[in-house]
């Protein structure tokens, strides 16, 4: 059965078993009963159009409130049915609902809906009409507790209208949790439910009531559940031998980039090319069942519809792992989803994985693996890069080539046919050349087990993700990209949080987040932080920034501001953010930080921010930063504004595991975003 809309009798009476409190009501066919019911119920009653095509009862003028008497109801019977018609003559007419008319109350809505990568989420917050407009709204992924029904309460903006406000008695709290967890336990239990919405719930100052309720249900629905995924061999990913099946000696040919950029491996290299006898110097075989030694992966470069042939090869050769650039299976519609399946049933057979298809490859630059077509390998390193686009990991490896920034591994997913993000995440979780993770997403296949993985390997490293597909055009984009689905954008934000994945929005924030939790004192322990500046105009934005990415300046203690006192200028701001003043030297800087080291049993973070100037080089405040660094288990954020002239200092800080910034807002945005993921 497709998915289908209850009626709001119906969905009043399966909210009313969970003890969700509902209005009084009745569903008449007549305007007679009409006048009955509404005198049963007791005036002023609100009456509404029951009609499966009519979801907006208001826009049809399917709805009309505080009729006072019977001969009122029966009118409004007769004009509810005639907007209704008139709204849409296909309608089918069931009947009017005849309803209590609640009292006035603080309108809040409490919605579900079931995502396709994460299943059920739980939505709470302002209801009534504007609830599109005004979007204060929280949401969880199920299953919750009490108390996180608690905590969703008090985060939405509106909650100090709950509470009192500006003279106002507050609300039934307790109800309001209640009534949610009883909603959360119907969305919970019935499978087949798929979406609601309860708009507006009217909260009073004891108890409260529902006013509308939209239920939909889908009997086909397949519920949502974390499934174990078996290890992948981490000598899978780290090979002693690759054939390259479709290698080229013509430059313009995808077959010459792979089997280039694989030149340097140190281990056996296969060239397979049934035209001929040598490939780039190496002896080429018609097929990768004519080589002699064990192969244990193999790099496909020939066109789709070659491929199911080549993994039957492959798996008559013992191949352990595949990795199929060629482009041509899902992502262009049924046609390519059906030859899809076909290679990954043939795979399965044979217990061979693949990784793709529709990818760019795999890098392992510790081991001089690479077996795509970028232009140039990337360096090894310590950052493992895992992307759902190819033309992002080749820009990245480009970007990364000038910065000097190293990788324990890139991996370009594909189509995710077989090996996904889960098994990708499990592989550099046991690598121990990795010490930070950063993924690219456009979609989950498995959200579920995502957030189980996810969450255990950020424990012990580091997850940054970018997610694509905010936006409708952006979700639009990822399914003609790679045949994905996204997922509401929010739900991934609530799904990485619940993780322990800090979500970054630029692809150069996200290195520069990874590689600092990386470093040795990886998180920061809390959000109380101080800012050390010799500069005015940076105390003020950092200030600023604070504010708006969620950061605790604190006030600074007592003890702290009397040994300030009798080391800085009497003209000093004593204030935090600390301004040492545009004359502040090196002794200055060393005097300040010795104080706080003294005293970092009141701050988490240190935000040291420094410009180019005459009085103290950037190699001489960069020293004085690492010295205070050593005094303290606290962390140390440096941002080093200016051009070239701050490089040397900018050096000294990179070479001894020192956070550094280039930009203050982005420093402030970047630790908000750590932070908010940390103790929100």
């Amino acid at each position: 059965m497709a998915k289908r809309m209850l009626s709001e009798f119906e969905s009043y009476d399966l909210l009313k078993q969970y003890g969700v409190p509902v209005p009084d009501h009745i569903v008449v066919k007549t305007a007679a009963e009409a006048g009955k019911a509404a005198e049963k119920i007791g005036f002023p009653v609100v009456m509404k159009i029951h009609s499966p095509q009519i979801v907006h009862k208001s826009d049809a003028g399917g709805v009309i409130v505080s009729i006072p008497s019977k001969s009122a109801a029966e009118e409004a019977f007769e004009k509810i049915v005639r907007n209704a018609k008139a709204y849409n003559p296909e309608a089918e007419i069931k009947g009017v609902i005849v309803e209590q008319q609640a009292a006035p109350g603080l309108e809040l809505i409490i919605g579900g809906k079931t995502d396709p990568a994460f299943g059920k989420v739980l939505t709470f917050g302002m209801g009534g009409t504007l609830v599109e407009l005004m979007r204060d709204v929280t949401l969880r992924i199920l299953p919750i507790t009490e108390e996180t029904i608690r905590e969703m309460i008090q985060e939405i903006h509106g909650y100090p209208m709950i509470k009192g406000y500006r003279g106002t008695k507050p609300r039934d709290e307790e109800a309001l949790v209640q009534i949610m967890w009883a909603v959360n336990c119907f969305f919970a239990e019935n499978t087949h439910v798929v979406e609601f919405d309860i708009n507006p719930i009217r909260l009073y100052e004891s108890g409260a009531c529902i006013v509308d309720a939209r239920i939909f249900v889908d009997d086909e629905i397949v519920e949502k559940v974390a499934k174990e995924r078996p290890f992948v061999p981490i000598e899978y990913f780290t090979p002693r031998s690759i054939a390259v099946i479709g290698a080229s000696s013509e430059p313009k040919k995808m077959g010459y980039a792979v089997m280039h950029n694989l030149l340097h491996f140190p281990g056996q290299l296969y060239p397979v090319n049934n035209k001929r006898p040598e490939v780039q110097g190496l002896k080429a075989y018609a097929s990768i069942l004519d080589i002699p030694n064990p192969v244990d992966m193999a790099v496909i470069t020939v066109p789709a519809k070659h491929v199911p042939s080549v993994i039957e090869e492959c798996g008559q050769k013992g191949v352990s792992m595949v990795v199929i650039i060629t482009a041509g299976f899902k992502e262009t519609g049924e046609g390519g989803k059906a030859l899809e399946d076909r290679i990954l049933a043939i795979a399965k057979g044979y217990g061979t994985r693949i990784v793709g298809p529709n990818c760019l490859g795999l890098i392992i630059p510790p081991k001089g693996i690479d077996t795509t077509y970028v232009h140039e390998s990337p360096k090894p390193g310590n950052i493992a890069f895992i992307s759902q686009s190819g033309a992002i990991v080749n820009t990245v490896v480009d970007w990364s080539i000038k910065h000097d920034i190293g990788f324990s591994a890139v991996v370009s997913v594909g189509n995710q046919a077989d090996l996904n993000f889960i098994d990708f995440l499990r592989f550099v979780e046991r690598d121990p050349k990795t010490k930070g993770i950063i993924l690219y997403i456009e979609e989950i296949q498995d959200g579920k087990t995502f957030m189980k993985v996810a969450g255990e390997v950020a424990r012990t490293k580091p997850i940054v993700a970018i997610k694509s597909g905010s936006s409708e055009k952006g979700q639009a984009a990822a399914s003609s990209h790679t045949g994905s689905l996204s997922g509401s954008y929010d739900v991934y934000m609530e799904a990485f949080r619940n993780a322990g994945v800090i979500p970054v929005h630029t692809l150069t924030g996200t290195f520069q987040v990874a590689e600092m939790l990386s470093l040795p004192k990886g998180y920061p322990r809390g959000k109380r932080a101080v800012v050390v500046t010799n500069a005015g105009g940076f105390a003020v934005l950092s200030s600023d920034y604070a504010e708006r990415y969620g950061i605790d300046l604190i006030s600074l203690p007592p003890a702290v501001l009397k040994e300030l006192n009798d080391l800085l200028p009497d003209f000093w701001n004593k204030n935090n953010p600390i301004d040492l003043l545009g004359d502040a030297n090196e002794k200055r800087f060393e005097q300040t930080f010795n104080v706080l080291a003294k005293h970092q049993d009141c701050w988490d973070i240190a935000f040291v921010v420094g410009f180019p100037n005459l009085v103290i080089g950037s190699d001489q405040l960069a020293n004085q930063i690492i010295k205070f660094s050593e005094k303290t288990e606290n962390m140390i954020v440096a941002t080093l504004l200016g051009g070239g002239s701050m490089d040397r200092g900018r050096k000294i800080l990179k070479e001894n595991g020192i956070p550094l910034f280039e930009e203050l807002d982005f420093t402030f945005r970047v630790m908000g975003r750590i932070l908010w993921q940390r103790f929100r």
